[in-house]
């Protein structure tokens, strides 16, 4: 398994050691132990989801303010541009987002640790997108910053309007956004 600190310390991009032949591939897509030992801190996932949505479809950018959630995040099926956005304030990156091309086909993983927010926007006809999450799902602190910001800038791979869920086109601009201290 190899592992890139990314620009934003604390998110990781994973790339696992894929066994291929004739018959298919084989890759080890999670170790507790090892994951562990390659980020340097001690992580229990103990919630798994999994979503399907068409191109164009943009999820995010959600975190939850309080029961913050740490994300390992992949794709099974499609390819994604997968984002996150620091939101710890005492952090040199405070506000600064980094993106990766998450594909079925290149089996790329991001840690994205507590204190982020995380959104993806499908680039194949359709995308089959996994995370583990370190605290489970609490609407009741659940926060969505704008996907389109202008502060944040983010550089979204798409040329049209994407598809968005009535909560995603309801975000908050980041200026109003709650953060972690």
């Amino acid at each position: 398994m190899k592992v890139t600190q990314l620009a934003i310390p604390d998110v990781y991009l994973i790339e696992p050691r894929v066994f291929s032949d004739g018959r298919g591939f084989f890759y080890e897509s999670y170790n507790q132990r090892q994951f562990n030992a390659l980020i340097g801190r001690n992580v229990t996932f103990v919630q798994s989801n999994h979503s399907s949505s068409m191109k164009h479809v943009l999820r995010g950018l959600h975190y939850q303010i309080k029961q913050s959630q740490g994300k390992l995040v992949r794709v099974i099926a499609g390819e994604v541009f997968d984002v996150a956005v620091d939101l710890r304030k005492p952090s040199p990156t405070f506000g600064q987002w980094i993106g990766e091309i998450l594909s079925a086909e290149n089996k790329k993983q991001l840690w994205i640790p507590e204190g982020f927010a995380h959104g993806f926007v499908v680039l194949s006809a359709f995308a089959e997108f996994l995370y583990q999450t370190t605290d489970y799902w609490a609407p009741e602190h659940e926060r969505c910053i704008l996907w389109n910001d202008p502060i944040l800038n983010i550089h979204w791979p798409i040329d049209e309007e994407p598809v968005l869920s009535t909560k995603d086109a309801q975000g908050k601009p980041f200026y109003e956004a709650e953060t972690y201290d």
